[in-house]
């Protein structure tokens, strides 16, 4: 029996056979998203083999529920390439996600704008991206299902779903291009203005490993940005960790709109 078969009954066991219609992965700042969900709270500690997410601003449990009227399974944080240097670190959580007949996925993230029209505070939902770590979570994979197509990695029908879900809330969602930085430091000036010549719109330390995996396990994912800080060398601000988490929250009160109003679409 592999990891995953395993993890996925002993977590039936606990939350219900039921699958989940979503999954989402929380990123820093936004763990307390997963407080909302009204279900069965196991901590990655409780889950022989899954990987602990220890980024301060991450909530480390896994909550199966219900959210406006939809089972949903939400990650209340992820570990991130920076931590251990494997970009492969959120495939176990995520073939959990699949053994438990889940087939979509949301993911969020706490990123850096390289746009003057979006600011701290607002969203981004990602339109594309940009590996620019030029690492990948299917190194090593023996089979030919290693040779993923990226073109619509990011689901179209999903991003049009968040994108009604958030004109019905009167909350500005623009898309835009997302830039994978290994970190775990933040860019120089120069990599932001590298960014914004390859066509980046944010810059982050996350989400692009989880979608190439997503989409090797046959997921259809979307993702969206909180937009917690602008790139080095575009503000005068200092850009910290701290100030990831303390902004977070105000866009993660609008995303926690737009995802109800999109679960009440489902």
């Amino acid at each position: 029996m592999s990891k995953s078969v395993e993890l996925a009954d002993l977590i039936r066991a606990r939350a219900g056979d039921a699958p989940p219609v979503l999954g989402l992965i929380l990123g820093s700042g936004l763990g307390h998203l997963a407080e909302e969900v009204d279900g069965v709270a196991i901590p990655y500690s409780d889950l022989p083999g899954f990987p602990h997410a220890g980024v301060s601003g991450h909530n480390p449990k896994l909550m199966i529920g219900m959210l406006e009227g939809v089972r949903v399974a939400v990650f209340g944080g992820r570990v991130h390439y920076y931590e251990h240097g494997n970009p492969a670190e959120m495939r176990l959580p995520l073939e959990i996600l699949r053994e438990l007949g889940c087939e979509q996925l949301l993911l969020t993230n706490a990123a850096g704008s390289l746009r003057e029209d979006i600011r701290p505070g607002g969203l981004m939902m990602l339109s594309d991206h940009i590996n620019f770590s030029g690492n990948n979570p299917l190194i090593g994979e023996p089979t030919d299902a290693r040779f993923v197509p990226l073109t619509a990695a990011h689901d179209p029908d999903i991003r049009a779903r968040l994108a009604q879900a958030a004109k019905d809330e009167g909350i500005e969602l623009p898309e835009g291009v997302y830039c994978w930085f290994s970190g775990p430091c933040f860019e120089t000036p120069a990599e932001i203005r590298a960014a914004k010549i390859f066509g980046a719109d944010a810059v982050g330390m996350s989400t692009v490993p989880e979608v190439i995996l997503a989409r090797f396990l046959g997921l259809r994912v979307a993702a969206v940005s909180v937009i917690t800080n602008m790139g080095a060398g575009m503000a005068d601000e200092q850009i910290s960790h701290e100030q990831t988490k303390a902004i977070a929250p105000m866009g993660a009160a609008k995303l926690e709109r737009v995802l109800r109003r999109y679960l009440q679409q489902i």
